[in-house]
């Protein structure tokens, strides 16, 4: 859009109504202010004084000074002040004043403490991490190439760093010095002979207390296993993998060959990718920590910070969405070392291992400041579950025996020493509660007394 407008102009963007660069007022005051400090932040954007939300033109009335008088109120409210461009232009006898603000060079511009960004034809009132995200973006910076106040070189491990190098030359991505001195100075890992918070992130002897909470539910309430991580981003990442393969279901089968054939109940290396988005690009200014959930229909994952640099969920669902990284060193590291692409491809894979699982639905939201992704298997839960425990449900049994039941029913041949882990029963309860339900008729043992197991009748 031209920095001002002419009759034509004006006609033609009331006709196409408020959008991301154009809002309507009917008179000046302090909305006004908060949409030009909104485009500010933005791309830029206009203000139509003595236009309607409809469109409709009421005008304005102006004097000798007005225009002169609104520039100085936006200025005077504005930090770092803005100064806007402003004309009056007559349409159907009726003044309508155009106020004109580009994007501001190095954001975020804030009025009376308050900031504000432009989103579709609406102002967001910024959070303290989306404050800090802007203003990182504007200087092109990132949060992790700040240096770890109060760290020293002697904080990062020797072991670690030397492991790091090994696998940025394996991977041929790039070519580093064996120093490890040198390799990190060259990468900007190590600052004025200190580390930023990217190294510690990677590389700490004592790592950052940025956690994985991990667990395995059998109902929001029953947690049957449940684990924190605490540990440097590439030994997390390994750690939370092996606990999710540890504790979701694998099916085998044979083609005909001498090697039988795994199938994880979700793609593994869509969890990876996902897992590794979380780990790489989550806000870690935010205290939270990223919250994994195994449950026996679906595996959300859960990352704290909002989608970085104007990101939408619904741009994931592309081929063409532009990737933007939060934490621009530790997405080099991960990608140095062949584990993530560095072209925002990752969510493309993503739904290229879900054409080879039909039976999963995929989510991604945006709840309470952070990114849920969530793997749901269809109809499990309905149709399955079901059929196995009508007529346990009918026969009115407790809650304890309808998650016996749903249990053997998950795991067919299941031992009762299987059961008491896995629900964290005593041996004697679980055993007292399965003659119950084969006295019911509801389950029976088969096979042998050491290798047989209960089955659903």
């Amino acid at each position: 859009m031209k920095k001002m407008m002419d009759l034509t102009t004006i006609d033609t963007a009331i006709k196409n109504g408020e959008s991301q660069t154009i809002e309507f007022k009917t008179s000046f005051g302090r909305e006004t202010i908060e949409t030009l400090v909104a485009f500010a932040n933005a791309q830029g954007g206009s203000v139509l004084i003595g236009v309607g939300d409809n469109g409709d033109i009421c005008g304005t009335t102006i004097g000798k000074e007005t225009l002169n008088d609104w520039l100085g109120q936006i200025k005077s409210a504005t930090s770092p002040s803005i100064i806007p461009d402003i004309d009056a232009v007559q349409v159907d006898d009726k003044w309508v004043v155009v106020i004109h603000v580009a994007e501001y060079p190095v954001k975020p511009v804030n009025t009376k403490g308050r900031y504000f960004k432009r989103t579709a034809s609406s102002n967001h009132q910024l959070g303290l991490c989306e404050i800090t995200d802007l203003y990182f973006q504007s200087l092109q910076v990132s949060w992790d190439a700040h240096q770890a106040h109060g760290e020293s070189l002697d904080a990062l491990s020797l072991t670690k760093i030397e492991k790091f190098i090994t696998q940025v030359n394996d991977s041929g991505r790039f070519a580093l010095d064996p120093s490890p001195l040198l390799a990190l100075q060259k990468l900007k890992y190590i600052v004025s002979e200190k580390p930023t918070l990217a190294a510690m992130l990677l590389f700490a002897a004592e790592p950052p207390r940025h956690h994985i909470h991990i667990g395995r539910f059998k109902t929001p309430s029953m947690i049957i296993d449940d684990r924190q991580i605490t540990d440097t981003l590439f030994e997390a990442v390994e750690q939370a993998m092996k606990f999710i393969t540890s504790h979701i279901s694998v099916a085998f089968s044979f083609d005909g060959s001498l090697q039988r054939k795994e199938r994880f109940a979700y793609p593994l290396p869509a969890l990876r990718e996902i897992l590794l988005n979380a780990v790489v690009h989550r806000d870690y200014s935010n205290t939270s920590d990223i919250q994994i959930k195994i449950f026996d229909d679906h595996l959300s994952i859960y990352s704290p910070g909002t989608l970085y640099g104007g990101l939408k969920i619904e741009d994931l669902g592309t081929d063409t969405y532009q990737s933007h990284s939060r934490n621009k060193l530790v997405a080099e590291a991960f990608y140095l070392t062949n584990n993530i692409e560095k072209y925002g491809s990752g969510f493309i894979r993503i739904r290229l291992e879900l054409k080879e699982y039909p039976e999963l639905d995929f989510s991604i939201e945006e709840v309470a400041g952070g990114i849920l992704v969530t793997f749901r298997q269809q109809g499990k839960t309905d149709e399955g579950l079901n059929e196995g425990l009508n007529e346990g449900l009918n026969e009115g049994l407790n809650e304890g025996l309808k998650i016996l039941m749903e249990s053997i029913l998950r795991s067919p041949g299941v031992q009762a020493k299987q059961l008491s882990v896995e629900l964290d029963r005593p041996i004697k309860t679980i055993e007292r509660q399965i003659k119950i339900l084969a006295d019911k008729k509801l389950i029976e043992r088969r096979g042998s007394r050491k290798t047989g197991g209960y089955y659903i009748v």
